[in-house]
């Protein structure tokens, strides 16, 4: 009686690594094309096309570098505009700590691959069942999101000379959408989700009456608050 042979697990494998380069990649190229809609945001703001290549080459973190432009433009200043940018990026702090010991790597190699360490690369890393699985996730994902977040952020910067101030074609809003509708279903917690709608509510009242840049620090400081909050109470 014949039957099918089973897989090696030399094949299980490839099959897993595959899997996982077509996944990084998929995350790469969804995420790295919103580089558009910076760059064009960056250069309507007043930054050159030069600045605004240099900000995705040096900073690479989406989410610090729309507040940075976007404090700019709405007339703030600079302190207030690095404050918003460093308090959007301390979370990058947090998953370098998860993802030191699972990637394992020391010295140089330590050093380069803290610029990749963003949302997308942890995500694609930490949910591996392994260690080399989860190094492959994280190059491909963040090397890929680097790669393409930088080219995109040139041709938007230079297509947004041409075509003017996206906000006119709602570009400005597409990031935090996306970024809204992945970050949601995450909040399982119904206290993470009281959290999220207080902080929003607490920005919207202060834009108005405050400077650009406050509102998303006062934002940040309601969620540290009751996240500190719920610790104290946690039994």
């Amino acid at each position: 009686m014949s039957g099918a042979i089973p897989p090696s697990h030399s094949d299980a494998v490839v099959a897993a690594r595959r899997g996982v380069v077509r996944d990084g990649l998929g995350v790469a190229l969804a995420t790295g094309t919103y580089g558009i809609s910076f760059g064009a945001v960056s250069v309507a703001s007043g930054l050159s096309v030069t600045q605004t290549c240099v900000l995705s080459l040096l900073m690479f973190t989406g989410a610090s570098q729309f507040a940075l432009v976007g404090v700019v433009a709405s007339g703030g200043a600079p302190v207030s505009a690095a404050a918003t940018a460093w308090l959007l990026g301390t979370r990058n702090t947090l998953y370098g700590l998860r993802l030191g010991p699972l990637l394992g790597w020391r010295g140089r190699r330590r050093v380069l691959a803290a610029h990749l360490v963003i949302d997308e690369s942890t995500a694609m890393s930490v949910t591996r069942p392994d260690n080399d699985l989860a190094r492959l996730g994280f190059l491909v994902t963040g090397g890929g999101v680097f790669v393409l977040w930088n080219l995109f952020t040139l041709l938007g910067a230079v297509g947004g000379t041409v075509l003017g101030d996206p906000r006119t074609y709602g570009l400005d809003a597409a990031v935090g959408a996306a970024f809204l509708a992945l970050l949601w279903p995450r909040l399982a917690d119904p206290l993470h989700r009281l959290a999220a709608v207080l902080a929003a509510a607490v920005a919207l009242g202060l834009v108005p009456v405050t400077a650009a840049g406050v509102p998303v620090l006062a934002a940040g400081g309601v969620a540290l608050l009751m996240g500190l909050l719920a610790r104290r109470e946690a039994p």
